[in-house]
């Protein structure tokens, strides 16, 4: 119950990831019984560009492989912005390309499997998870895992 903006701000033809994105946060949704229809946006970046969002909100002056910004950060359910249409706007997410591509050999998986974890990750910020302690940690990644593996995107 997703819309989801896509946007390419690099070089990099990513047209055949639209559906993986779609069905990773398709899945998200669905494990988190959350039925309601939500807008999100993705944008495709290079790694200076991510450096400078990084740097400009965050004030950490390297390249890192998503950020996301929510419209909203810990408030109740009830405050998340909805429009007429009775959509409510979660946030954008922004994916370094360039890093993801690295990462993916790094460790050792597809493009396909990296790209669908940051995006992952990057949807789960939005609905209000976190990795500042260890709990929260163990809790968002399991999640994260769980929506892989559901999607039999695993780890190699």
């Amino acid at each position: 119950m997703l819309d989801i903006a896509f946007v390419n701000e690099t070089e990099e033809d990513m047209s055949g990831y639209e559906d993986l994105i779609t069905s990773v946060f398709n899945e998200t949704m669905k494990l988190e019984n959350n039925d309601r229809f939500y807008e999100v946006s993705v944008v495709y970046v290079s790694k200076e560009r991510i450096k400078e969002i990084n740097y400009e909100y965050r004030e950490i002056n390297q390249v890192t492989d998503v950020i996301s910004f929510a419209l909203f950060d810990e408030t109740e359910e009830s405050d998340i912005i909805q429009d007429e249409s009775n959509i409510t706007t979660l946030g954008d997410i922004f994916i370094c390309i360039e890093k993801m591509k690295e990462q993916s050999i790094e460790y050792g998986h597809s493009e396909k499997r990296e790209l669908a974890f940051l995006a992952c990750h990057g949807l789960l910020h939005l609905l209000g998870y976190d990795h500042l302690n260890q709990t929260d940690e163990a809790i968002m990644f399991k999640k994260q895992e769980d929506i892989l593996n559901a999607l039999d995107l695993k780890r190699q």
